[in-house]
């Protein structure tokens, strides 16, 4: 499959991974269609990439994903691809007192988002040939970061969604893509984790993308570049010895 000339819907397309997947993929050539929830990151990102369209949309608010999908479809009737990219990843001390419906922030924005936005325009998808559905999960769908658990669950859950949906959709003319980054040199990466990553090297984003883009042209299913793919072989092998290292790994650095 070659990823020239496509429509594109990306979420979270404003910064890190998203916004370098917008800026290659408008590089060749594709029709490129970002959402994100703060207008004032749209603009920047339109004003840095000539060509992007961009919608305001909260992947997390059902309500939302339907007025997307008329808003998308009416403009740009020739979508053949969706990439779930929209993510946040919180450090949650779980032994610490939080409102019940903030705990679950991650499972609605990166688990439920994706089940909605799939499900909504699937029909859509499997009348345009040569569709493809890219799910950006994370290495940490395979070992959990201990500092980081709904936001592991949420990747481990989309993983699992992800397997079932490809069976599912075989024969449909839907390709269904897996991308598992790794640490990845972002926003997100570092954020709330500055004192557990301090010292990390995390993988360059363009390296990543490119990555991503020349596995799906090759006709990977699953794409796990670098520490990612060491995460899923470890989880087979010797999950508990790797669950203890992501442990030590994700102590605050004085």
């Amino acid at each position: 499959m070659k990823l020239n000339r496509k429509t594109i819907l990306l979420t979270g397309g404003t910064s890190g991974i998203g916004l370098e997947l917008a800026r290659q993929l408008l590089a060749r050539d594709n029709t490129v269609i970002v959402t994100g929830r703060d207008q004032a990151r749209l603009d920047a990102a339109a004003r840095a990439l000539p060509g992007l369209q961009t919608v305001r949309s909260d992947v997390s608010d059902p309500a939302a994903i339907a007025e997307l999908h008329g808003q998308v479809l009416a403009q740009f009737p020739a979508l053949d691809t969706l990439i779930n990219n929209a993510g946040i990843m919180r450090n949650l001390d779980l032994q610490q007192g939080r409102d019940l419906s903030d705990l679950t922030r991650e499972i609605e924005t990166n688990l439920s988002g994706p089940l909605r936005m799939i499900q909504q325009f699937l029909p859509h998808l499997k009348a345009r040939p040569g569709a493809l559905i890219v799910n950006v999960s994370s290495g940490l769908a395979f070992i959990p970061f201990p500092v980081s658990p709904v936001y592991s669950a949420a990747k481990a859950g989309l993983h699992a969604y992800t397997q079932a949906l490809r069976i599912q959709l075989e024969g449909t003319g839907v390709t269904v893509v897996e991308l598992a980054p790794p640490g990845t040199e972002t926003p997100l990466f570092r954020g709330e984790f500055e004192r557990e990553t301090r010292g990390q090297k995390a993988m360059d984003v363009q390296v990543l993308v490119r990555a991503a883009i020349s596995g799906i042209e090759a006709g990977r299913l699953e794409i796990r570049p670098g520490l990612s793919n060491v995460l899923s072989v470890m989880s087979r092998v010797a999950p508990r010895f790797m669950l203890r290292q992501l442990s030590n790994a994700s102590k605050p650095k004085d």
